[in-house]
């Protein structure tokens, strides 16, 4: 029988080139080892105090996001105020001092009058779900980011979350007519001062936080913030008593939703898209709790805080349309991208509106049948 040599018999270089197969065989078999890569984190902060209720939406956002990414995303949401003031967001963002925000177009008002018009004014009578609707399919998109474009902006637009119908205000006693009006110091925000301005108003924009403390102190005549929930938690009820509920200033608003673009930019294909998915559910997601929490907080306001509310007269909603009417062609007279936007807005209202006009029940009818008195 022929001898075969064990390794540590054979020649040094035999030993050696066998030794080396083997511990490449060996690594070859070692399954592979994932390395734990750390998330991404974003710093975002609110326009809004901790305390409110549109704060808990900004964090129901990122919740969704850092849920639907398992982590590999991670968003913080701060209040307002805690690294820019609310109005300082955009350029915040813009700059990269803070990777993105929750906020509403309006507080971008002064730096083009036209973003405005996606959360002001009666926008041809449509809601707030059908101006989110024009501006997904409808051209407001695209719009809106050839105005950002227009200032320099550097940012990622998402919007979201539709509001209802918002009051016209606190007051000390009813608003009846518009010569109430007159002179009285009130707070508003977006093409919303051109409006109250034009109708007598001595209007001062002030951030939610900041709009009680200032009608505590007398700095204010009456204020409009947005929904009975957030009116309630920033103290309303504790320096007034009246509120006028409807109003064509604000009856379509949304939030908005920015990323600074460079780092969404930077962002995997995959991120964009849990993304823009993740602002869509948390848009239908804040639709149904504001119905679940403004309903309760309505009817505490006035059960528990003595809260007196009026419907706005006919006679006044007729005049903001009509001065509406007068502020818009003064804004666009010398800005063609407000013009462009206002004329998308108006073809997409006219046929969204007819359909919705034509086919919608009227509630009313429904909730007196089952809840008005009976005769």
């Amino acid at each position: 029988m022929k001898k075969i040599d064990t390794p540590a018999k054979q020649p040094l270089s035999t030993r050696r080139k066998f030794l080396g197969n083997a511990a490449a065989g060996t690594a070859l078999a070692l399954p592979m080892i994932a390395t734990a890569q750390a998330p991404t984190q974003l710093r975002f902060q609110s326009t809004w105090p901790s305390k409110d209720i549109f704060h808990e939406y900004a964090g129901d956002f990122a919740k969704k996001v850092n849920d639907m990414t398992g982590g590999e995303l991670k968003i913080e949401v701060l209040p307002a105020g805690s690294v820019v003031p609310a109005f300082g967001l955009l350029d915040a963002v813009s700059k990269g001092t803070l990777d993105g925000g929750h906020g509403v177009m309006g507080y971008n008002y002064g730096k083009q009058s036209a973003i405005a018009l996606w959360t002001s004014g009666p926008v041809f009578g449509m809601d707030a779900n059908m101006v989110l609707a024009w501006h997904k399919y409808g051209g407001g998109k695209e719009l809106l980011a050839k105005l950002y474009a227009s200032i320099g902006a550097n940012v990622v637009s998402f919007l979201t979350g539709p509001m209802p119908t918002q009051p016209l205000g606190w007051f000390k006693k009813p608003i009846t007519k518009k010569e109430d009006l007159k002179g009285l110091k009130f707070r508003t925000n977006g093409l919303a001062i051109d409006l109250f301005t034009a109708m007598g108003a001595a209007v001062n924009a002030l951030p939610g936080g900041e709009i009680v403390p200032a009608m505590d102190r007398g700095l204010l005549d009456g204020a409009e913030f947005n929904n009975a929930s957030s009116d309630r938690m920033l103290g309303f009820p504790d320096v007034s008593k009246v509120c006028m509920l409807q109003s064509f200033h604000q009856s379509s608003e949304q939030f908005e939703i920015t990323f600074n673009k460079n780092k969404y930019d930077a962002l995997p294909a995959k991120m964009k898209a849990i993304i823009d998915n993740a602002v869509e559910a948390a848009s239908a997601d804040m639709s149904w709790k504001a119905i679940d929490r403004y309903s309760k907080d309505y009817g505490e306001l006035q059960s528990k805080d003595g809260v007196k509310f009026y419907k706005t007269p006919d006679t006044l909603l007729q005049e903001q349309l009509k001065v509406w009417d007068e502020v818009v062609a003064k804004k666009g007279a010398d800005n063609p991208l407000f013009r462009e936007v206002e004329k998308s807005q108006r073809a997409f209202a006219a046929r969204a509106m007819k359909w919705d006009m034509d086919t919608n029940n009227p509630r009313r009818m429904a909730y007196n049948h089952y809840f008005g008195k009976k005769a």
